[in-house]
């Protein structure tokens, strides 16, 4: 892929993940109101795109309950504002180790391994424009915690949402990740046009440095459409980054609680500064429906 910078990206808000984000900042949203609420607050903001995680409501940990995803999508379909809705398939491969000396069983606690349709019963129900697809299996932070995604169930879920006629975005967070997404592309499991989002930055990934963000970038075909992250700090840093190189953009309180030193930031907060950075930079952005034409969604709602 050539580097060209983008001069009409979109911006896609993660609205809350399922990290253990809650503790530390009271605007990270958790009831399913609150998550709609945080949407509705992005769009007008200027998010085109909203990825959709769902959390317990009486722990604030993340789960996978259809309900919960149901309410929070009938909120945000009711509230009559424009928004492509993107939501996580991502839950349902979490395995947590026994010990190093005794891996297996694995512990209750932090595992949850679903099959692929289980994992995709939200989006079969609700039928969202987007849903992602993590492509690969990975260590996450210092402990035991994996997150798995095997090739055969990688190719059963991009089977499953092709079915649904369902727009997957393949999230890739390290270079091998990137030929996964080719070879279920190869074997017509991803129709055009295909969707990545280059996940920066997460341990034991992809690091967040430029010289790999744009290797990664030179190895997507040039016919697919990216969008690019990074966590914490390096954010907003991001925003600038991806546009340079070609891609979309995704902020929001999934990846990072800050506005800048000492300053909490809102969903809303993140995206307005987001645009400020685009439109600096002498580009526009995306519109829901923009999006929507461009990558060929089915709005079934409105």
């Amino acid at each position: 892929m050539s580097l060209t910078p983008n001069r009409k990206p979109f911006i896609t808000c993660a609205l809350t993940g399922a990290g253990d984000t809650t503790g530390r900042s009271d605007k990270v949203p958790i009831t399913p109101r609150q998550i709609a609420d945080a949407a509705i607050d992005a769009a007008a903001a200027g998010a085109a795109v909203v990825h959709i995680h769902v959390r317990d409501p009486a722990t604030g940990k993340g789960g996978r309950d259809p309900a919960l995803y149901a309410e929070v999508v009938q909120y945000i379909r009711e509230s009559g504002i424009d928004i492509v809705l993107n939501t996580t398939a991502g839950m349902g491969g979490d395995l947590t180790l026994g010990s190093t000396e005794q891996p297996l069983p694995p512990k209750e606690e932090g595992t949850d391994m679903a099959g692929a349709k289980e994992r995709l019963a939200h989006v079969e129900a609700l039928l969202p424009e987007i849903c992602t697809l993590d492509c690969g299996t990975m260590n996450f932070g210092e402990g035991d915690y994996i997150m798995v995604n095997s090739p055969a169930m990688l190719q059963a879920s991009a089977a499953h949402v092709q079915s649904l006629g369902v727009r997957p975005e393949i999230e890739v967070f390290d270079t091998g990740h990137l030929l996964l997404a080719k070879w279920l592309k190869d074997q017509g499991l991803i129709d055009d046009p295909v969707v990545v989002q280059l996940c920066m930055g997460i341990p034991w990934g992809a690091p967040d440095d430029i010289d790999t963000l744009m290797s990664m970038v030179h190895n997507l075909p040039e016919d697919w459409t990216f969008s690019a992250f990074s966590l914490g700090r390096n954010q907003l840093p991001y925003v600038a980054l991806a546009v340079s190189a070609g891609g979309n953009v995704r902020v929001g309180l999934e990846d990072n609680l800050w506005l800048g030193k000492g300053v909490l930031a809102s969903n809303a907060d993140l995206v307005a500064r987001a645009k400020t950075i685009v439109e600096g930079m002498g580009s526009q952005i995306m519109s829901p429906q923009e999006v929507r034409d461009k990558l060929n969604l089915k709005k079934r709602w409105g």
